[in-house]
């Protein structure tokens, strides 16, 4: 019997259209339990002719799935973080789910809001690059009401037990420093947000709770001292996450009594930063200043001399967590030991360091 709605059709009428109850619509239309095929084709039909929606948050209710994730990063702006939610969809796509992107600009509070709404939107699981490594009350609570909880990029106290993918920050400042000494280079400065945390970074602390960027600082610290040379703090410099606080500090770098005749730049931003303050100095590199960066950015490729970078294995990054966000949530409370996977890493040496 052909059936007519008025505005969107509903579950019910499927089940009138294809003469079957609305339980059997419904395991049809969702696939689940015992429907034999033939009454499954009749509802399909049945459900096409009338132009029936599924309504996402019934079938979540009887199948305890949404079929989403969250993403939650401090910057979707920068590419590093856009090639790493490259690579978690397409992981997680393929699976049939999609992804629910929240920028919280680091800022705690929007990231413990964005946790908390993702929370009671039943996603499936949420991968999260933390705005404060120190803090973490709200992804416990997210893991206490049953939301498997993937760290990317930088772990968190207080939830050991959470998944993490990072980069080994420590080895990555440490080959590029250690191919600065390899060239000579005695005064080595280094462009850091985390400036203000030397002296605890020299304390060979490595628990978590440390941005990239202090990791970075410790590794620089590391290889300094295995080549023997000193740690000057003057050396440091600190610098907020833009382009223009980099141009400062390169400038600052330069105009000590002794310069670096090399710097190491701790992520892509400040790098973009420097390269501009040596260019309108009218530095000659590598021959006056040598200088690294982290992350293969377009523009290192096309400036003259090409910057030597640390390439971070991005893509993979945001592969493996949605990996491990979807093995986390195909084992439900199965007991399962939180995996930790640390990557590595590559140093990229172009003419900012080595004459071509």
């Amino acid at each position: 019997m052909r059936v007519t709605t008025h505005g969107a059709a509903s579950l019910i009428d499927v089940a009138r259209a294809a003469g079957v109850s609305t339980a059997t619509a419904g395991r049809a239309l969702g696939g689940y339990g015992q429907v034999s095929e033939r009454t499954r084709e009749r509802v399909l039909a049945a459900a096409a002719e009338l132009g029936y929606r599924p309504n996402g948050l019934a079938r979540s209710m009887v199948t305890g799935s949404t079929q989403t994730i969250g993403v939650v990063v401090t910057d979707v702006a920068n590419p590093f973080f856009a090639t790493a939610l490259r690579g978690i969809t397409d992981v997680t796509s393929p699976a049939g789910f999609e992804v629910l992107l929240a920028n919280t600009g680091g800022v705690l509070e929007a990231e413990q809001r964005a946790v908390t709404v993702m929370s009671e939107k039943r996603v499936d699981g949420v991968i999260v690059a933390a705005a404060r490594p120190g803090e973490g009350a709200h992804l416990r609570r997210a893991m206490d009401a049953g939301v498997p909880v993937v760290l990317i990029d930088r772990q968190v106290n207080g939830v050991p037990e959470a998944d993490s993918v990072t980069v080994d920050n420590d080895h990555a400042a440490a080959e590029a420093v250690g191919h600065l000494a390899e060239l000579g280079h005695r005064r080595i400065g280094v462009i850091t947000e985390a400036g203000d945390q030397l002296a605890r970074v020299r304390t060979g602390n490595r628990r978590r709770g440390l941005f990239p960027s202090a990791v970075r600082l410790r590794g620089y610290v590391s290889a300094l001292e295995a080549a023997g040379l000193p740690v000057d703090a003057e050396l440091v410099a600190s610098a907020r996450y833009d382009r223009e606080s980099a141009y400062d500090a390169l400038n600052r770098l330069l105009d000590l009594p002794e310069p670096p005749t090399a710097v190491l730049c701790t992520d892509n931003v400040l790098a973009s930063g420097a390269y501009r303050a040596a260019q309108d100095r009218g530095l000659r590199m590598p021959s006056q200043l040598s200088l690294i960066g982290f992350d293969d950015e377009p523009w290192t490729t096309l400036v003259r001399p090409g910057l030597t970078i640390v390439e971070q294995p991005t893509y993979d990054l945001g592969a493996r967590a949605g990996r491990q966000l979807l093995d986390r949530i195909t084992a439900g409370d199965a007991p399962r030991r939180p995996q930790h996977v640390q990557l590595r890493a590559k140093l990229v040496a172009r003419g900012s360091t080595v004459p071509q």
